[in-house]
């Protein structure tokens, strides 16, 4: 009888062992941090939208890390260019100028091929004036460099994202942009507000640390 009590302490001892161990591989499995998956790209886009009402057309580059397909932080600059063709210190004058800041981004359905994000950009920029001719930007005899005008921008917005391949993602979507007020000069466009869409690439890794 005493040699069953002890089979039986023992099997039980065991099977205890057993479950424990596979308690904490399974622990081990979930908090493993090679199940996270992270990214890194440099991104370039292209948008069109309004300032004033008026054509406006900017470029944008961007440098983000991607934290398990879910979120975005980095660094994004603009520049643009506003056909305002609107009477001014010039005959007709147009705006032009750069922006930039930090770069947010939460996704939803991260995993999936389309996914879904909220774009948004903290930061600054400055604006300048300039005949009603492009090469005029160029040109510091038509320009008065010393004009410029500095603002500050809050730009939210949102995108859908596809997956091309492990290293390339297109992006599509529609932002609008806040900024405080600017002078120029007297009667002019006084902020820089509009709303632009447009697409984009991302170029880089966006998959390290997946397991094979």
């Amino acid at each position: 009888m005493k040699k069953i009590q002890y089979t039986i302490i023992m099997a039980l001892s065991i099977i205890s062992i057993q479950l424990q161990a596979q308690e904490s591989e399974d622990y081990i499995e979930f908090n493993d941090s090679k199940n996270i998956v992270h990214g890194v790209y440099l991104g370039l886009s292209f948008y069109y939208g309004e300032i004033d009402g008026k054509s406006t057309y900017l470029a944008g580059a961007k440098i983000a890390y991607v934290a398990n397909k879910k979120f975005e932080v980095g660094f994004t600059g603009v520049g643009f260019y506003s056909d305002q063709n609107s009477n001014g210190p010039f005959d007709n004058y147009d705006i032009y100028g750069v922006y930039g800041g930090l770069h947010l981004e939460p996704i939803l359905f991260g995993d999936s091929a389309v996914s879904l994000s909220f774009p948004i950009l903290i930061g600054g920029g400055a604006a300048n004036y300039t005949t009603d001719d492009f090469d005029s930007i160029f040109d510091f005899e038509h320009t008065y460099i010393d004009d410029w005008d500095p603002f500050f921008v809050f730009e939210p917005g949102v995108s859908v994202l596809y997956n091309i391949s492990s290293y390339l993602q297109f992006e599509m979507g529609i932002k609008y942009r806040f900024t405080s007020n600017i002078s120029l000069y007297p009667g002019g466009v006084e902020n820089l507000n509009g709303l632009s869409g447009g697409i984009g690439l991302k170029v880089g890794v966006f998959n390290l640390g997946k397991k094979r």
